[in-house]
């Protein structure tokens, strides 16, 4: 490499040498320039001259902004000294206020540590006069704030607190928030409590002389969260109600740990108690559970048979119906059929008029008219309308669930619209009050039939034959049941004609309900499960266990299971009347329908005790 290095001039030299380019030679004499014209735009200005053109200066960062460091509390060089020395040149510099707006700046980037530090330093600083400088009791707050969310525990910050009484200073409520959420922050509810508890009533009692130092919201919430974390549920609803009364608003977390709590612990009556002094404030009447504690909370109510709680989660529901139909898209929320008709056999056993109206409004509500309700809506209605007394609505509602479901399955529409069974509560109600009801109820259904748009019903008719049969009053029950067909115009059904079986073999009239057996059975009207059940009892009450055992067979014979119960009253009489016979016969029932008898030992044993009468002389 030396070699050809220094040969390199020889080649030059001796060789013909051609550079490979397209580019025509350019010289690369200086030419001096022709004289400038007079009138040429000027070159902008020198930009290390720190001209005000330029916001920014390569050369000297510093130049361009002279004007607002040296305005500024920051001195100049400051951001080319080291994190140590600036932190001390700042303690150093700066007044309360300006200190002040550095940490609310600080805040905002979560820098603790320099907060930490910088305060630590400036309180041991003297001011510009001379003197050692004095925190206010905001800037101190600052301070705890800084220990908090670096980790401090509540024992370090009520220390640090206790030092504010060496400048003079009393703990305002910012302070005292800090050190409750540092005790709610802690894991160790149980342990903390008291001391929380404590500490809000000094603050109740230091805010007598010294307002900034009562509670507000933030406090009564920190202490109550507290409470029902550590399972002292009484004393949170004691704070709870003093915040209330206080004016205060509650958070949606601590009204759902409140609702929460009370479910649990079932105290669901001060639960209604705390929901109603919400709903009487502006700023708590908006405090809504989520939509599956409102499911849980009704579920609960419903079951404690609290009727003012079920009514209230109906309320829940509503506004979360409404909240969901007001937003884009809107969200359909519909509440469980199950559950109304639940609120509606509450309503009914509760007597309450308002969780009636209400779980039937929030049932259309939730349908939309998209169906109609199910059976079991219509009957719950019908009999919470029949245990008010209110025999209109209530009849008013059988005519509703009639147009629905008349139409439907015969077999079905049978046992729907049954006085024995699914409509008992409604006949029952119609002779409440003896004969009174029963004509009240039956000149009201003759004048609904006259009027312009009539309303006759069978159904309500055998509701009425069925309430005269349970005031033992025969006369009534065969005039209604006559009135069927001759003022009415309709035809009786089988729940006529049971009905009227069962008033006649209720007075031990068995020839005439056996009668009125054979006179429908004549029509070609079929007999169903329930006329055979009213027959064997018929028999039973003239103690005939055989003729009993007759309509057992024919009930077989029309494709009928007899029932556990049936069977247990025939071989009750059988014994009592010592027909081993027909007694043998239950037996044989028993086991082709593999039906488990049990024994009646107790029975026996009333039947068969001997009373004897001792006389002193």
């Amino acid at each position: 490499m030396a070699i050809l290095i220094r040969s390199r001039p020889l080649i030059r030299k001796f060789t013909n040498f051609k550079s490979i380019t397209t580019v025509p030679f350019l010289s690369q004499e200086p030419q001096l320039a022709g004289t400038p014209p007079e009138n040429t735009t000027p070159l902008p200005p020198n930009p290390s001259s720190g001209s005000p053109l330029y916001n920014e200066n390569w050369r000297s960062p510093f130049a361009a902004t002279s004007q607002s460091v040296s305005s500024s509390v920051v001195p100049l060089g400051f951001l080319r000294q080291s994190p140590a020395a600036r932190i001390q040149a700042m303690s150093e510099s700066l007044d309360g206020e300006g200190l002040m707006n550095l940490f609310a700046d600080w805040v905002t980037t979560q820098r603790w540590e320099d907060m930490k530090q910088v305060f630590e330093l400036w309180i041991r600083s003297l001011d510009r006069n001379g003197k050692p400088n004095k925190p206010d009791a905001n800037l101190f707050n600052y301070y705890l704030r800084a220990n908090l969310m670096m980790g401090a525990t509540a024992d370090d910050l009520l220390r640090l607190a206790s030092q504010m009484e060496e400048y003079g200073l009393v703990a305002n409520t910012a302070s005292h928030n800090l050190i409750l959420k540092a005790m709610f922050q802690s894991g160790e509810p149980l342990s903390w409590a008291d001391k929380a508890v404590k500490l809000l009533e000094r603050m109740i009692a230091t805010g007598v002389e010294f307002k900034e130092a009562l509670p507000d919201e933030e406090s009564y919430d920190l202490v109550t969260g507290l409470l029902f974390k550590a399972n002292l549920i009484d004393d949170a609803l004691k704070y709870i109600d003093s915040a209330l009364k206080s004016g205060y608003k509650l958070s949606m977390n601590v009204f759902n740990e409140c609702v929460r709590s009370c479910i649990y612990s079932n105290r669901l009556d001060t639960l209604v108690s705390i929901i109603e002094k919400c709903k009487k404030t502006d700023q708590n009447k908006g405090l809504l559970p989520p939509w599956n504690m409102c499911t849980h909370l009704a579920d609960c109510a419903l079951q404690a048979d609290n009727s003012e709680l079920a009514f209230t989660s109906l309320e829940f529901f509503v506004k979360w119906i409404v909240r969901g139909e007001t937003v884009k898209p809107p969200v359909l929320l519909s509440v469980d059929e199950g559950l109304l008709v639940a609120a509606l056999g509450t309503a009914g056993r509760t007597y309450n008029v308002k969780l009636l109206n209400g779980a039937w409004e929030v049932l259309k509500r939730s349908l939309r008219q998209m169906r109609i309700p199910n059976p079991e809506s219509f009957l719950a209605k019908i009999y919470a309308h029949a245990s008010l007394g209110q025999l209109q609505n209530a009849f008013a509602t059988l005519h509703e669930f009639e147009k629905a479901y008349s139409s439907s399955n015969e077999e079905s529409a049978e046992e729907l619209f049954s006085p024995f069974t699914n409509l008992n509560p409604l006949a029952v109600a119609c002779c409440r009050n003896g004969f009174v009801t029963l004509d009240s109820v039956y000149y009201q259904l003759e004048n609904l039939s006259r009027a312009d748009s009539p309303f006759k019903s069978v159904a309500a008719l055998n509701c009425v034959i069925l309430g005269c049969a349970n005031i033992w009053d025969i006369d009534r029950a065969y005039q209604t049941f006559a009135a069927i067909e001759s003022t009415f115009g309709l035809t009786p059904d089988i729940h006529s004609y049971n009905a009227l079986i069962y008033a006649f073999g209720k007075l031990g009239k068995r020839d005439e309900a056996t009668k009125v057996y054979e006179h429908f059975m004549d029509l070609g009207v079929k007999p169903n499960e329930m006329t055979y059940s009213l027959l064997v009892d018929a028999h039973l009450i003239k103690r005939e266990p055989k003729a009993a055992l007759l309509v057992v067979d024919e009930m077989v014979h029309a494709q009928y299971k007899p029932s556990k119960d049936m069977l247990k009253k025939i071989r009750r009489r059988c014994t009592r009347e010592m027909d081993y016979e027909s007694d043998d016969r239950v037996e044989e029932l028993t086991k082709k329908f593999n039906i488990r008898m049990g024994t009646e030992n107790r029975r026996n044993m009333l039947f068969n005790l001997r009373y004897s009468m001792e006389y002193s002389g």
